[in-house]
């Protein structure tokens, strides 16, 4: 077994070292004891190539996370579960999302995560535009069971910390998974008191912030993600305009 978990290890990139490898290593001892050698030679085989912060390790740190925000408020929501899992079935497909599911049991059952370690590592190899996405996903998570609980906010703020990501982008994405309506201004990142010049220029600054085109070198899949911070963006923009007859 353990040749076999160094194959798998090789196809990790980055992801493999410091707490995440920690962690991975646990949830590959607990998810593929039972695992033949042509199953394992197939996990490995859908992460070849990757390097850096490319689509292979976003999924390692996809799945980690997604576990620090679901048990966040002490339980583990079905709803939760199954928006992670339709996430990863639609973005990567359902043969890859089964391999990775294996994964998510074993990390979820894993007591001994540390926020700090594993948000920091990411924060090291991730440009800001990846750190956003995957701050935009956890509130995904958070907002499956129909309500974001301050326990879950305070993690998300936490790793959003960690992530060296500002109050004002914290709160632009907090503020898009409101139930009813949203904060355009929060959204902007500006206050209300901002002059129409200064409207104007957030908008273009967000726009650029968020643009799809930030996370393609995370691979396609991802972009679908980003592509709803940016429409909110623009609805934020016509709120403003619409309110002030621009």
């Amino acid at each position: 077994m353990g040749k076999y978990v160094k194959w798998i290890g090789a196809g990790l990139g980055w992801a493999f070292g410091g707490a995440i490898g920690a962690i991975i290593g646990y949830a590959l001892a607990s998810s593929f004891s039972d695992m033949n050698e042509d199953d394992i030679n197939d996990f490995n085989s859908t992460r070849e190539g990757y390097s850096g912060t490319e689509s292979g390790d976003f999924e390692v740190a996809l799945l980690i996370l997604s576990a620090t925000v679901i048990k966040a408020d002490g339980k583990v929501h079905q709803k939760e579960l199954d928006y992670v899992r339709s996430y990863f079935v639609q973005m990567y497909g359902k043969e890859r999302a089964n391999q990775a599911f294996r994964l998510f049991k074993s990390i979820i059952d894993n007591n001994n995560i540390s926020v700090r370690e594993v948000s920091m590592q990411i924060a090291q190899y991730m440009d800001q535009p990846s750190r956003l996405q995957l701050l935009h996903y956890l509130f995904g998570i958070a907002k499956a069971d129909g309500h974001v609980s301050d326990k879950e906010v305070s993690v998300i703020y936490e790793i959003a910390g960690y992530f060296n990501i500002g109050e004002r982008s914290f709160n632009s994405i907090r503020e898009m998974f409101h139930t009813n309506s949203f904060d355009s201004y929060k959204v902007l990142e500006i206050d209300k008191s901002a002059t129409n010049d200064e409207v104007k220029k957030a908008y273009r600054k967000m726009a650029i912030k968020f643009h799809p085109d930030k996370v393609q070198h995370l691979g396609e899949e991802h972009v679908v993600g980003a592509k709803v911070k940016f429409q909110k963006v623009q609805e934020a923009y016509q709120n403003i305009k619409k309110e002030r007859d621009m």
